[in-house]
């Protein structure tokens, strides 16, 4: 039975003879026909005494070296000035050269690619129910919306503690929305900055969230009539 497989793990003759140049230690450019053809024949041949069934490309590349082999020990005839012929072996070399460049880009790939197995991902997830979609009108979006914070953080010198005493009250989303649906049910509508008027930081925090968590759920409409105008909170 003939067994077909990579000679020695060479990934064809190219390979091979880059492995034999190495072993050889001399330097691609440096190269003799002769010397490189003879130790590839004696590899073929040993691969054959061991009944062992040679890919093609490597008969072919051994012929293509005996033909190169067989031209250095004819004489050469004259070439005329205006005439070119290509000198198999700069050929080869520049294929050798070719070859090694490849291998060592597939090599760094390969480490690469291992690389790249170490790292998991996970699918993106489905963040929809965690986003803050604000019931804004038309003229006013939610950059708008926190830069008037900021403004208003600003003037209040929020970078800066708001309030030294020790306070024992908490502030809770729920409680404070409740607080501003009523005042909105009573005044059908309110400016954006005189909800804050308690000036702790919890306190302008809680009720900026839930200014948004209303508008997230349609308790409030947030409008702007003009630019520059005040921000208004309106009754739904």
């Amino acid at each position: 039975m003939d067994y077909c497989f990579t000679i020695d793990k060479f990934s064809g003759p190219l390979d091979l003879l880059l492995h034999l140049i190495k072993q050889s230690n001399i330097d691609i450019y440096d190269i003799k026909i002769e010397e490189i053809t003879n130790q590839y024949l004696d590899y073929i041949k040993k691969m054959e005494e061991l009944n062992l069934n040679i890919a093609s490309a490597y008969l072919v590349m051994a012929a293509e070296l005996i033909e190169m082999k067989a031209a250095m020990l004819l004489p050469k005839p004259e070439i005329l000035e205006d005439e070119y012929e290509e000198d198999p072996k700069e050929k080869l070399i520049q294929r050798l050269i070719e070859y090694q460049n490849y291998k060592e880009i597939t090599s760094k790939f390969h480490e690469l690619e291992l690389e790249r197995q170490q790292y998991y991902t996970k699918k993106s997830s489905d963040i929809s129910d965690y986003e803050i979609n604000p019931n804004l009108s038309d003229d006013i979006s939610l950059n708008d919306l926190i830069k008037a914070f900021e403004q208003f953080l600003n003037r209040q010198e929020a970078n800066k503690p708001l309030n030294t005493k020790i306070a024992t009250k908490e502030y809770s989303i729920t409680k404070r929305s409740k607080e501003i649906k009523d005042l909105l049910k009573k005044n059908k509508k309110v400016i954006f900055t005189d909800l804050f008027d308690v000036k702790t930081k919890s306190y302008i925090i809680v009720t900026f969230l839930s200014i948004l968590v209303l508008a997230k759920n349609n308790e409030l409409k947030i409008v702007q009539e003009n630019n520059f105008d005040n921000i208004v909170l309106c009754e739904v």
